[in-house]
C-alpha cells in the first residue's frame, strides 16, 4: 500500500508543497514532530494504518479530497474527522426511525468520511436531508411540512460508491430520487367499501409506493381505509394500533409522495349527526334551557331548504369551497320559487317570459360556479408555488389543459350579474338579448381557444393521469369532494362546450314568450344571431385548427419534411398509400402520397433496418416511419392518367409533371394499395385539388397499361425479392434498385394520350413535341436516393465493427 505523506507548514494555504511517500506509517504518526502540522493522504479507510493513525489524533484525508481542493485550488480542509471526498460536503443530515445503534454509528461515519454533517434534532433552517427507516414520528412529520428530501439508508451507501469521483454530488436531484422514502413504506392498508375495480387499483397503488395490503380485519393491518360516502358503520371494532381513515388520506399521500398526517383524514360519523347524538345524551327531563336547545338544534337539522331562485350565500368561513351538488345538473332547477321580500309583486314575475329568463339566470349561475370549482380545485393548486414534492404537472401541460377557462370565466360571471340585476328588478320591457349582445365579442375571443384544443386537452389529463400517480392521486382527491357532484375533471371540463348551444335554446324559448310589441323581440332575434355566429366562428376556427393539427402530424410522421410545409393557408386533404411503378418489376418502392389543396408530398416507407436508428436524447414521438422525397407544387401536373383495370394491371394510375428544373416532362406511376381507396374517388379529388390551384378545368384521361408500360402482376413476389435485397451487401442493393430511363415513346403516348374534350385534331402540338423528350422515372430518382442511403448505411455499419475505421473517422472529426 501506498502513502503519501504530506508535510505543510502550520498556516500554509498551498497545498503544492513536497511530499513524501512511505510504507511505514509508524515513523510519522506518534505525534511528537511539533514544527510541521501533517495530513495523512490515505487511500483505504478500512485498513490497519487508518486505525493507528486515527487513534492518534492524525489528521487524514483520502485521495478525492486532495484532488478536490486542488481543482479548486482552495486550502486542505482542516478536519478533526477523517476525510476520505467531498462527496458529501455542505449537506446537513439527520436520522429518525432505526432501531439498530451500529447501523446508525456506521452511517454518522460515512457521512462524515464524505464531508457531511450530522444533527440530532431536525431544525428545518440547517438539516438538509432526513435519513427515515420509518414513517412514523415527529422528525418525519416536520420533515413533510417543510418539503425536506426523505431518504432511505441506501443513499448514503450508493454515495459511498461515488467517493472516488470528485465531480459528482450525492445532494444531486436526480441521484437521489430513487431513493426517495416512499409514503407506504412501513404500512399494511386494507380497503372498505370500494368497487372491485377501485380496491384492485388502490391495491396495486399501495405496492407500488412502498406498502403492502391485507384483507379487512387482518391483525397485520397498519391502516383501514374507508370510503366514507358508502360506509356508515365498521363491521368491527377497530383496535387503538389501526389507523380508521378516509380515502382521502390515501390520495392524498400519494399527492404528496408522503405519508400523510392521519389525525386529520380520521373516519368518523357526520358532524351533524354526532352533534345530535351528544345533544341528545346531555338532555335532562329538569333542564329546559338545554330542551329549549336541543329542540332549536333538531328543527335546524331538520329544516327543509327553502326554493329560491339564486343560489345560497357562501358562509364566510368557506369563501372558496363551492358547494355545487345538484347545480352540476340544470334538470334540478326548480319549476316556481320564493321571492325575496324586496323583490317587485309576484304576479307579473309568474308570466312565461320571465319563467324562462329566470332559468336562464340559474343555469348561467350553476356554470359560472361550475367554472370556478374548475379553477379553485383544480388549476389554482396546480399552478401554485411551493407544492409538497414538487410541482405535479409542468407548466405546459397546466396550460394545454385548461387553456381559456379564466377569460370564460371572466366573461361569464359578468354576465351572470348582469343577468340577477334584470331578474330580480323585472318587467315585461326589461332586455335579455342586449345581455348577450352585450358581450358576444369577448364570446368570440375566449371560446375559440378552448374549444378547438379540448380534445387535446381531454388527451392530455388522460396521459397525465396514466404517467403520474400524484395527479391520479390530485384528481381522486378532488373528485370526492361535494364541490364536484363526484364528475371528473374532463366532465366538468365539457361544460364550456355544452354552453352556447344551451344558451341559444334558452333565448329561443324566451323570444317565443315575448309578444310582438316588445322591443325585446327584435334585440333576441339579434342576439340569438350573434350566437350563431359565435359558434360558426368557432366551428370555422376549429375547422382549421384541425387542419393544422394535421399538417404538424405530417411533419412528425415524415423524416426531412420541408419546414416549409407548414403554413396557415395548407389543408391535408387525403392521403393515400402506392406502389411507385417502373419499366422492369425489379424496382418497387413503397411509397405514402399527402395530398393538400395546393401541392403533393411523397414520401416512402422506411425498412427496418433504417428505423434502428435512434436519438440520444429520447424519443418524445415514435421513430418516424416515413422519409421524405418530394415535395410537388399541384400546378406541375399536366395530366392526370388512370390506366384501365387489366388482368396484369389493377388501381393503377399515372401523373405526367413538369418540373420547372426539368426541360422535359416526366411520366410517375401509382399502383394504390390500400383496399378502402377508390381510385375514381382518389383521381376526382386529385383533379378538383389541381382545377382549383390552376384556375382551369382539370380532365381524367384514360389509358391502357402498354401505352405507359406498367404492370401490377406478381407484386408480391416482386415486393418480397426487394426486401430481401435490401437486407444483403451494397452490390446487390445497387443491382435491385436499378433502373432503366423510361422511353421517349411512352411519354409521348402517356402525354398524348385521349386528348381533351375540346381537341379535334389527332396530332401531336409541335411545340410540345419538341419538349418531350427521353426522361428517367420518378422511381429513378427515388431509388437513387435509396441506394445511396443503404449504401451510406453499410458504411456506418462496416466503421463501427472496424476499430481503425472508426478511430479515424473520430481523428477526422
Amino acid at each position: 500500500m501506498l502513502l503519501l505523506l504530506i508535510s505543510v507548514l502550520t498556516g500554509c494555504k498551498d497545498i503544492n508543497t513536497p511530499y513524501i511517500k512511505t510504507d511505514n506509517v509508524r515513523d510519522f504518526g506518534d505525534g511528537e514532530n511539533c514544527e510541521f502540522e501533517t495530513v495523512f493522504v490515505l487511500k483505504d479507510f478500512q485498513a490497519p494504518e487508518y486505525s493507528f493513525l486515527y487513534k492518534n489524533d492524525n489528521r487524514i484525508l483520502g485521495p478525492p479530497a486532495v484532488m478536490h481542493c486542488a481543482s479548486k485550488g482552495e486550502p486542505l480542509p482542516f478536519s478533526s474527522r477523517p476525510l476520505y471526498s467531498m462527496t458529501m460536503l455542505n449537506l446537513s443530515l439527520c436520522f429518525t426511525g432505526f432501531r439498530k445503534k451500529d447501523e446508525v454509528v456506521t452511517l454518522v461515519n460515512l457521512v462524515h468520511h464524505m464531508g457531511g454533517t450530522i444533527r440530532k434534532d431536525f431544525d428545518s433552517t440547517k438539516v438538509t436531508h432526513l435519513i427515515a427507516r420509518s414513517t412514523h414520528g415527529e422528525k418525519y412529520r416536520l420533515a413533510v411540512c417543510m418539503g425536506t428530501p426523505i431518504l432511505t439508508p441506501e443513499w448514503i451507501h450508493k454515495a459511498w460508491e461515488h467517493r472516488d469521483d470528485i465531480n459528482f454530488h450525492a445532494g444531486n436531484e436526480e441521484f437521489r430520487t430513487e431513493f426517495k422514502v416512499p409514503p407506504f413504506q412501513d404500512c399494511v392498508l386494507s380497503f372498505l367499501g370500494f368497487s372491485e375495480e377501485e380496491r384492485t387499483n388502490m391495491e396495486e397503488r399501495t405496492q407500488k409506493h412502498g406498502g403492502r395490503f391485507q384483507a379487512v380485519g387482518d391483525e397485520r393491518c397498519t391502516h383501514l381505509v374507508v370510503e366514507e360516502n358508502s360506509i356508515k358503520e365498521l363491521p368491527f371494532t377497530p383496535s387503538k394500533r389501526l389507523y380508521v381513515v378516509k380515502q382521502e388520506w390515501f390520495w392524498g399521500s400519494i399527492q404528496m409522495d408522503a405519508r400523510a398526517g392521519e389525525t386529520m383524514y380520521s373516519y368518523e360519523k357526520s358532524p351533524a349527526m354526532k352533534k345530535a347524538v351528544s345533544l341528545l345524551s346531555l338532555t335532562t327531563p329538569n333542564s329546559g334551557r338545554k330542551r329549549r336547545r336541543l329542540r332549536e338544534t333538531l328543527a335546524q337539522l331538520t329544516k327543509e331548504t327553502e326554493i329560491s331562485p339564486f343560489p345560497p350565500r357562501k358562509r364566510p368561513s368557506s369563501e372558496h369551497s363551492l358547494s355545487m351538488g345538484s347545480l352540476l345538473d340544470i334538470s334540478n332547477t326548480p319549476d316556481t320559487c320564493k321571492l325575496p321580500k324586496s323583490s317587485t309583486p309576484a304576479l307579473p314575475k309568474q308570466s312565461a317570459r320571465w319563467q324562462v329568463s329566470k332559468e336562464l339566470y340559474q343555469t348561467e349561475s350553476n356554470y359560472v360556479d361550475i367554472l370556478a370549482t374548475v379553477l379553485q380545485l383544480f388549476k389554482y393548486p396546480l399552478d401554485k408555488e411551493g407544492q409538497v414534492g414538487g410541482p405535479i404537472l409542468a407548466p405546459e401541460e397546466i396550460k394545454t389543459i385548461f387553456g381559456s377557462i379564466p377569460d370564460i370565466y371572466e366573461v361569464h360571471t359578468r354576465i351572470k350579474v348582469d343577468l340577477e340585476e334584470l331578474v330580480m328588478n323585472w318587467s315585461e320591457e326589461r332586455s335579455v338579448g342586449d345581455i348577450i349582445l352585450k358581450y358576444s365579442r369577448e364570446l368570440v375571443k375566449a371560446y375559440p381557444p378552448f374549444v378547438n384544443f379540448f380534445e387535446m386537452s381531454k388527451e392530455t389529463i388522460v396521459r397525465c393521469e396514466r404517467q403520474k400517480p400524484r395527479f391520479h392521486a390530485f384528481l381522486k382527491i378532488n373528485q370526492a369532494k361535494p364541490e364536484c357532484g363526484r364528475q371528473t375533471l374532463v366532465e366538468l371540463l365539457i361544460r364550456p362546450v355544452q354552453r352556447l348551444p344551451s344558451v341559444a335554446l334558452l333565448l329561443n324559448d324566451i323570444k317565443k314568450h315575448t309578444s310582438d310589441d316588445n322591443p325585446d323581440k327584435v334585440t333576441l332575434e339579434k342576439a340569438i344571431e350573434s350566437l350563431k355566429e359565435v359558434m360558426t366562428h368557432i366551428n370555422e376556427d376549429k375547422r382549421k385548427t384541425e387542419g393544422q393539427k394535421q399538417i404538424f402530424d405530417v411533419v412528425y410522421e415524415v423524416d426531412g419534411c420541408p419546414a416549409n410545409l407548414l403554413s396557415s393557408h395548407r389543408s391535408l386533404v387525403h392521403r393515400v398509400e402506392t406502389i411507385a411503378q417502373g419499366q422492369e418489376m425489379q424496382h418497387v418502392l413503397c411509397l405514402v402520397l399527402f395530398l393538400f389543396n395546393d401541392c403533393l408530398e411523397i414520401a416512402r416507407k422506411r425498412h427496418k433496418v433504417i428505423t434502428t436508428f435512434r436519438s440520444p436524447l429520447g424519443q418524445t414521438r415514435p421513430p418516424a416511419q416515413l422519409k421524405h422525397i418530394a415535395l410537388m407544387p399541384l400546378s406541375q401536373i399536366r395530366r392526370v392518367l388512370d390506366i384501365q383495370d387489366t388482368e396484369e394491371c389493377q388501381n393503377a394510375f399515372a401523373l405526367v409533371v413538369h418540373p420547372p428544373t426539368e426541360q422535359e416532362n416526366l411520366l410517375f406511376s401509382f399502383q394504390l394499395t390500400a383496399e378502402d381507396t377508390l381510385k375514381s374517388a382518389w383521381l376526382k379529388t386529385l383533379c378538383r385539388q389541381v382545377a382549383n390551384t390552376i384556375y382551369a378545368d382539370v380532365f381524367i384521361f384514360i389509358t391502357d397499361p402498354d401505352s405507359v408500360q406498367v404492370s401490377t402482376k406478381d407484386m408480391d413476389s416482386t415486393l418480397s425479392r426487394a426486401s430481401r435485397a435490401i437486407k444483403k451487401t451494397s452490390k446487390k442493393v445497387t443491382r435491385a434498385f436499378s433502373f432503366t430511363k423510361t422511353p421517349k415513346r411512352v411519354l409521348q403516348r402517356a402525354f398524348l394520350a385521349n386528348g381533351t374534350p375540346d381537341d379535334k385534331s389527332p396530332g401531336p402540338d409541335v411545340d410540345h413535341m419538341g419538349r418531350l423528350s427521353s426522361s428517367s422515372t420518378l422511381a429513378v430518382s427515388l431509388h437513387t436516393h435509396i441506394t445511396y442511403c443503404c449504401v451510406l448505411k453499410m458504411c456506418v455499419s462496416m466503421c463501427s465493427f472496424k476499430g481503425s475505421s472508426l478511430l479515424v473517422l473520430r481523428k477526422k472529426y
